[in-house]
């Protein structure tokens, strides 16, 4: 089909797209309330991890981004390259982690996983597709440059590459 590589369906910046939940991690089933996550500290309580407190006595599972990280299989991936990199390698990385300090204080499954040199470019990689999709839009809006989306519906991975 044109547009798609290996599952991969090619996106351009301005198409919007549903993110569809076909994401392993997942939990199959009802977690008991109030969950704690024993390696974050995150709580499950009315269908939805939070920051919040977890009362004494809650039951412990770890949740679906400390379990991503823990297997080390990240849903986002976010390659930021070109000339304009170098020299501002300092200035963009700190975007990307005030990005995500905003993104995981409401949305604790949304983290970095690992910010890795690749030569001259840099691989960031985050537990979920938005936080991916966040730092992009992010990068593009205070750095303009070009920008290109890989949405992998059926493994529910994001792929973006920010170029200047």
């Amino acid at each position: 089909m044109k547009g798609e590589r290996g599952g991969f369906r090619m996106l351009r910046r301005e198409q919007l797209f549903q993110e569809l939940v076909h994401d392993s991690y997942k939990l199959k089933r009802k977690l008991h309330e109030p969950t704690r996550c024993p390696e974050c500290g995150a709580t499950f309580h009315k269908g939805r991890w939070t920051w919040d407190m977890a009362p004494p006595g809650a039951h412990e599972q770890l949740c679906p981004a400390c379990h991503r990280i823990q297997d080390k299989f990240p849903a986002g991936y976010v390659t930021l390259q070109g000339e304009f990199l170098q020299p501002h390698r300092d200035e963009i990385i700190h975007l990307v982690k005030n990005c995500e300090l905003k993104e995981k204080a409401e949305h604790p499954l949304e983290r970095i996983m690992a910010i890795d040199s690749r030569g001259a470019a840099v691989e960031v990689t985050t537990t979920g597709t938005h936080l991916a999709r966040e730092i992009a839009e992010r990068l593009h809006h205070a750095y303009k440059g070009e920008l290109e989306f890989s949405y992998n519906k059926e493994d529910n991975l994001l792929r973006a590459t920010w170029s200047r």
